[in-house]
């Protein structure tokens, strides 16, 4: 079974946008965690603008299932993972100015930097993933990084999938099986929601792991957050 990994950066959001501590994020993770989900991920970003810092170390503590941290590995993020020492890091390249997450690593122009966080990463025992546009030479970059695994960005394959386009899936499959040839483990997130994941999961081999916030949240606004959760999974057996 795919592994459902549920980003709680919108819950984070929800509560800053009043202030105070509600809705809580340990206890939302905890929820998740108790309605089947196999893993909790958070992206802080430097303004803290939804999860903060230190929610990630509240968090660490409490987590029964896999924690993934995500995020640019600027100084400050990498000194909080190396503190918090979580199951997966998955390194994505924001730009500061960024709303969210809007383009893969160009794994050729940064491989040395790439290897010098990896291995560093890796000395403590953290699983170590990319995330990557669908673009065999970006591919073939990120394996020479020595990461464990990629993350696909699926934001392109989820505007055409919502397009009917028939071949909407072609280059993420293309690109997981050349990651499975060089070793490399797959994972997938951005976009993915319940009217797209059960496609992509049966057109995209070898995948370990997907990432799913904001649709998932939102989508639970009017199921329910257990009823989603199981939603997910269902399509991801």
């Amino acid at each position: 079974m795919i592994k459902l990994s549920v980003n709680i950066n919108k819950i984070a959001t929800l509560r800053n946008a009043r202030g105070g501590d509600v809705p809580n994020v340990v206890e939302a993770a905890r929820k998740i965690e108790s309605f089947g989900a196999q893993g909790i991920t958070v992206h802080p970003r430097p303004d803290e603008r939804h999860i903060r810092y230190q929610d990630v170390r509240d968090l660490k503590p409490v987590l029964t299932t896999e924690f993934n941290i995500e995020g640019k590995p600027i100084q400050q993020f990498t000194n909080l993972v190396l503190e918090v020492k979580p199951a997966q890091v998955t390194l994505v390249p924001d730009a500061e100015d960024a709303i969210t997450s809007n383009a893969g690593w160009d794994t050729i122009k940064y491989e040395s930097y790439l290897k010098e966080v990896i291995s560093e990463f890796q000395k403590h025992g953290i699983r170590t993933s990319i995330f990557v546009d669908a673009d065999k030479k970006m591919i073939e970059g990120a394996a020479k990084t020595g990461t464990d695994r990629i993350e696909l960005y699926t934001e392109q394959f989820a505007t055409d999938f919502a397009k009917g386009k028939e071949d909407s899936a072609k280059a993420y499959a293309e690109c997981a099986g050349l990651a499975h040839e060089l070793g490399l483990e797959i994972n997938a997130g951005h976009d993915l929601s319940l009217d797209n994941i059960e496609y992509f999961k049966k057109a995209v081999p070898h995948l370990a792991e997907v990432s799913i916030g904001h649709a998932l949240i939102s989508e639970a606004l009017f199921m329910g957050l257990e009823k989603t959760i199981q939603q997910y999974l269902k399509f991801l057996k």
